[in-house]
């Protein structure tokens, strides 16, 4: 009996050691993993943070010239400047032109963002606006003599720091962040979420675009949707107005379908989305990191579709060429206003496609909404 209960109980010390032992083999095991899968995160992490390129001489060039720039009137709210950058420097873009050593602001659009984060207004500036640049840094180290011209010459003048000063000249609005996009980019962007469906009226047979849709809901790919952004003089009737519409419905659509998909919710999804607008990103140093950038975007994720409004800033032909915009002063300093104030802006629906543009409001009567669209508006409806 001695011998048989000794047995035992040896027995039970050898099953406990093995239990001990496989415990041990199993938490390494897991701390392992853990260790991978942080060292993992990390790595993916400064991957997507080193994407961005912090734009270091904008921020320089702005301190210098920070007591003219306006002032910040409301806690919380932000203003980001998105400029969509021509340059055809670089393997991906050189396909879209001739690399002649300039770059110009394709598109500009003033991004409010409220600050209680429910509403969010995308202002669209032409790029054939006229208004006053101001001198700037040019790339070669000299400055430039201010003058009055076309908008997008800011850009070309002295990047991201010239167009930033000449937008706050013109809206008194302070700019708060500013994010530069590319070409190959955004094609990227959009290839990464599997296109983005957009309603077409008539066909599009465009050669230079390289673009040949039908009518009708359509799901366009990286490569199709930059061709329907950027052109231009051979749809609709070739104005930069209806170039503009297109941009914001796009981006309508756009956000639609990120905020409208499990993207995300899903990694296998975002990570792509994060690494392609990552990679495509020029912004203020505050923003060149994943931190800073999520900082920007989480209050973000709570703002309703019908609630983020595009339309273009009220302007009409200038007065010395119909092929250039002028603002319709009062109601383009009623639009500044409001934005300054964080207060709401009354958008009408775009007359979809009209290419018309803005008229000045008449005596003392109330201005009615400004012409636009929201990003839950259905264009095929």
């Amino acid at each position: 009996m001695t011998d048989v209960g000794g047995a035992t109980a040896t027995g039970d010390g050898i099953a406990r050691r093995r239990r001990r032992r496989w415990l041990r083999g199993t938490a390494l095991a897991a701390g392992f993993l853990a260790a991978g899968t942080l060292a993992c995160g990390w790595v993916l992490y400064a991957r997507l943070s080193g994407n961005i390129t912090p734009d270091e001489a904008a921020a320089a060039e702005l301190a210098r010239y920070e007591r003219e720039r306006p002032t910040a009137l409301v806690r919380g709210a932000q203003n980001i400047l998105v400029i969509g950058s021509d340059t055809r420097a670089g393997d991906g873009n050189r396909r879209y032109g001739k690399d002649l050593g300039t770059e110009r602001s394709d598109t500009t659009i003033l991004l409010h963002l409220a600050a209680d984060r429910r509403s969010a207004t995308a202002v669209s500036l032409p790029r054939d606006l006229m208004v006053h640049v101001p001198g700037c840094l040019r790339g070669d180290g000299r400055r430039s003599e201010p003058r009055f011209t076309l908008l997008n010459s800011a850009f070309e003048v002295g990047g991201s720091a010239c167009t930033i000063r000449t937008v706050e000249k013109l809206t008194d609005i302070r700019i708060d962040h500013h994010v530069v996009l590319d070409f190959s980019g955004f094609k990227d962007m959009v290839d990464s979420i599997d296109g983005v469906q957009v309603c077409l009226k008539q066909p599009i047979n465009d050669k230079a675009a390289k673009l040949r849709l039908p009518a009708g809901r359509v799901t366009l790919d990286g490569e199709q949707a930059l061709g329907y952004v950027r052109a231009r003089k051979s749809l609709g009737n070739g104005s930069d107005t209806e170039r503009m519409e297109r941009q914001q419905q796009f981006l309508g659509a756009l956000a639609n379908k990120v905020q409208g998909s499990d993207v995300l919710l899903n990694p296998a999804k975002l990570y792509p989305l994060l690494d392609a607008a990552t990679s495509a990103l020029t912004t203020d140093p505050e923003l060149a990191s994943l931190r800073g950038l999520y900082q920007l975007v989480r209050g973000l994720r709570n703002i309703p579709t019908e609630h983020v409004q595009f339309l273009t800033v009220p302007r009409e032909p200038y007065v010395y060429d119909s092929n250039r915009d002028q603002l319709v002063e009062d109601r383009a300093d009623a639009l500044f206003a409001l934005l300054r104030a964080d207060k709401p802006v009354p958008v009408t629906k775009d007359s979809a496609g009209s290419g018309e543009k803005d008229a000045p409001s008449s005596g003392n009567s109330p201005a009615p909404g400004f012409r636009g669209n929201t990003a839950a508006e259905d264009s095929c409806a």
